[in-house]
């Protein structure tokens, strides 16, 4: 029995494959489209919400980038700054120690951030549990840390695999609690310097602002700094800014006095479980539920979600205590999301673009830097968001003249196999009549035919270029595929 039905709304099966594989996937792939046709909708969903292990991809994840699996101890070891090369080495002249680096890019930090980009593509590419990728994205977006912070990315690999990864489909609170916890965020938004004699506030407020509550609840400036109060002495093990590796709780450096945080009230005396409990409290609080299905509404139905939906999730993760599964079931389940408005109504980003087009025409067999490079060229170099907001959501950051160049100029290159690591074979094209070739590849790419003012331009360029890869380029960049 499926955990949840799928409203009827007219659709035949390939346009509703076409609307899930774009939202619940990163693109409609043959093989996706293959079982959703098995299993139906319901059932492909039912599938992706308890998936099986990927056996095949991790082992080729772990053969191709060794990285994912150091912890930050082992991270810290085997890919040292060029300062703390410098000291290993007793060099004096940090341009020596840079060049000497330089000429062993594999033992330089970036290689951290390079492999976990690979593996991300090669995930969102290959991977059977296309949903689950999908919500690592995502949350990692909400609890945004970035590699241009400090000594963040050698944190990188470990926030992703042990803080976001293993919550995306279980207990938000779990996911709220990891993240608190972790050295790269803890780093990044500086707690760990947080002490009851010295408060830094930078955490405090995004917790309140970003990932809980949400800036429009109302909290105040006095509810942040009492917020910082309750979570100093939260930081990292060693004794300086250069040395330091997981959580520590940092007894002497937490302020033990009563605390009052947006209505919960903390009594004199406590320690660590000040923050559980702050963390406790903000996880179960109704502007939380509000705020997260907000954002997951947008993210899966429109930038501007039907506000009777954002109520029916928030309404679910209360009643589940936010059990992100159900939430995501709720709304996989709802009628908005399988209406005519929400079909083609999000604006890909430059990932999804590059993704869904890979997914669409080709074969990946291993990510190279000029895939990596591709995104980084239209506006979105991964890991690298530098405000705690992350990469935006909405169609107004992505859409402009430049940006639409970009994403044309991508699709031509890995159309005519000019992208390392992609084969796009184009096979079984009808030969010669430029309408047949424009029609065929559009329902390949789009799983539905042109708007008549796309096909006519894609048309025009084909009587003048025949050649299926250039139909094929344009394609990418037309306005049906820039959308999903």
């Amino acid at each position: 029995m499926l955990a949840f039905p799928i409203p009827a709304n007219g659709w035949d099966r390939g346009k509703q494959a076409q609307h899930l594989l774009s939202r619940a996937a990163f693109g409609p792939s043959a093989a996706d489209r293959a079982r959703v046709e098995q299993l139906s909708p319901g059932g492909w969903l039912d599938e992706q919400l308890k998936p099986g292990a990927d056996a095949e991809l991790e082992a080729k994840l772990a053969a191709h980038y060794p990285t994912l699996s150091l912890t930050v101890t082992q991270a810290l070891e085997q890919y040292p700054s060029i300062a703390d090369r410098a000291k290993e080495l007793g060099v004096q002249d940090k341009e020596e120690v840079k060049a000497m680096m330089a000429s062993r890019p594999y033992e330089l930090p970036r290689q951290l951030v390079l492999e976990l980009t690979q593996a991300k593509l090669m995930r969102a590419v290959k991977s059977r549990r296309q949903l689950e990728e999908v919500l690592v994205d995502f949350w990692f977006n909400h609890f945004n840390v970035s590699a241009e912070k400090g000594k963040v990315r050698w944190l990188l690999p470990s926030y992703e695999r042990d803080a976001i990864r293993p919550h995306v489909l279980g207990r938000f609170r779990d996911l709220l609690g990891a993240t608190a916890r972790h050295p790269a965020m803890l780093i990044y938004l500086d707690n760990w310097r947080s002490r009851a004699s010295g408060l830094n506030e930078n955490y405090a407020r995004e917790l309140l602002e970003l990932h809980t509550l949400g800036v429009d609840a109302g909290y105040t400036q006095e509810d942040v700094r009492e917020a910082a109060r309750v979570l100093s002495g939260w930081s990292l093990e060693g004794k300086g800014s250069d040395d330091w590796g997981d959580f520590k709780y940092r007894r002497r450096a937490h302020d033990t006095g009563e605390k009052r945080v947006f209505g919960l009230v903390l009594p004199a005396g406590g320690q660590m479980d000040d923050g559980e409990r702050l963390l406790d409290w903000l996880a179960q609080h109704p502007k939380t539920a509000r705020h997260l299905c907000f954002k997951l509404a947008q993210k899966f139905v429109s930038d501007a979600p039907p506000p009777a939906l954002v109520e029916a999730l928030a309404a679910e993760y209360l009643r589940t205590g936010g059990d992100l599964r159900a939430v995501y079931a709720a709304l996989f389940g709802s009628r908005a999301f399988w209406s005519d408005e929400a079909f083609g109504a999000k604006t890909k980003t430059p990932l999804e673009l590059v993704v869904s087009s890979v997914r669409a025409v080709g074969d990946l067999t291993l990510v190279q830097p000029q895939l990596v490079k591709a995104i980084e060229a239209m506006g979105q170099p991964l890991y690298r968001a530098t405000p705690p907001t992350g990469w935006a959501e909405v169609a107004a950051s992505w859409v402009s003249a430049g940006a639409l160049v970009s994403r044309i100029n991508f699709g031509l290159k890995l159309a005519k196999n000019d992208m390392p690591g992609v084969q796009v074979p184009l096979a079984s094209l009808p030969a010669g009549d430029p309408e047949l070739v424009v029609d065929a590849l559009a329902m390949q790419l789009l799983g539905a035919p042109l708007s008549p003012d796309s096909r006519e331009t894609v048309l025009s360029a084909a009587r003048a270029d025949r050649d299926p890869r250039v139909i094929a380029g344009l394609l990418i960049g037309s306005p049906e595929f820039q959308k999903q």
